[in-house]
């Protein structure tokens, strides 16, 4: 699979992305708001388990390598794990490398995801779940036309503490609007 936007190409992960992937699963800042720290033995198995080939009526994430297009240097993840049945719905996530953040890819990468979820898929909603401090991934959702839906109190367990998570969602004829 492979997405095309005019800074960015998209490409479905591989094996050789591997370094990439342990990279974000390792940056503190990366995953500040995502997860406790991994070993690398389960960063390994998160990993596989984004290698088979994506299909939108099963439950594996759909895992794309954003890569600038001049330098075909790598620098995050972003896709969607389906959840087409019952409702055609879709939960999307993204994560960058600080050298990757600051310079619109992540609305480029985000606006060519939907667009696919949408256009090409024919997904009904998209929903996103931020931890709820993360002012960078819910302000990125909501420039591309996510609405915040409610506050999940106490809903992840991060750094030894209970987190909110903001939920956020869009719909095929929103995001329709949008586009023009």
């Amino acid at each position: 699979m492979k997405l095309e936007t005019p800074l960015l190409l998209l490409q479905s992960i591989t094996a050789e992305d591997w370094p990439l992937f342990l990279r974000l699963y390792q940056d503190p800042q990366v995953l500040r708001y995502i997860a406790d720290p991994l070993a690398e033995c389960e960063i390994r198995a998160r990993f596989e388990a984004r290698l088979p080939q994506w299909d939108k009526h099963g439950e594996r994430w759909l895992c794309l390598v954003m890569r600038e297009k001049i330098s075909g240097k790598a620098f995050g993840i972003t896709g969607f794990r389906p959840e087409w049945l019952p409702f055609q719905q879709a939960e999307v996530g993204f994560g960058s490398l600080p050298e990757g953040q600051g310079k619109g890819y992540g609305k480029e990468s985000l606006r060519a995801v939907l667009d696919f979820a949408f256009s090409a898929c024919g997904f009904h909603k998209m929903t996103a779940t931020v931890t709820e401090g993360n002012i960078a991934s819910r302000s990125l959702l909501e420039s591309c036309g996510f609405q915040l839906e409610g506050t999940l109190r106490d809903n992840y367990r991060l750094a030894g503490r209970w987190c909110n998570d903001w939920q956020l969602g869009l719909l095929a004829p929103e995001f329709a609007a949008i586009r023009g």
